[in-house]
């Protein structure tokens, strides 16, 4: 085991190896940096998170990385279907670890990510997508805030 993967073990114990066979599973060799962010991403439950969220996270946590190995971490990821990528507007992205057909609530103010079953959502009347082109998904983001009282 390379000395950085053992050190990643050490500090996330046991799930360090399930972590390994997701991302040999997803064609990507596992990396002390790709096990550490695995771990923080995979490890306890879905999530959605910004990569800055992923930096603080991961610092907390004494896994020093760059944010932009974070950011090429989390494209990586969503590249090869561990992720699925939300962008909400402006500059703000968040990355989701459920990547099944969903939608989500934008909590404004926040900023916060709330999972809507795709089944609560009724869509009808498809567009016809632009000639050689196939829909691939369909994101709805409703954006809610607290209601006055």
């Amino acid at each position: 085991m390379p000395a950085k993967v053992d050190v990643a073990y050490r500090m996330f114990g046991g799930s360090c190896g399930r972590i390994r066979d997701l991302l040999r599973k997803a064609g990507l060799k596992p990396t002390f940096q790709r096990v550490a962010l695995g771990r923080l991403l995979f490890a306890d439950g879905d999530k959605h998170v910004t990569a800055e969220q992923l930096y603080n996270r991961a610092t907390e946590n004494n896994v020093h990385l760059s944010l932009a190995t974070i950011y090429n971490t989390l494209h990586k990821f969503t590249e090869v279907g561990l992720l699925r990528e939300i962008a909400v507007g402006g500059s703000r992205t968040y990355f989701d670890t459920n990547v099944g057909d969903h939608h989500h609530f934008l909590i404004e103010g926040s900023g916060m990510l709330v999972d809507i079953p795709a089944g609560d959502v009724l869509i009808g009347g498809m567009p016809v997508p632009p000639g050689g082109y196939e829909i691939v998904r369909i994101d709805v983001l409703v954006r809610v805030k607290p209601a006055d009282i």
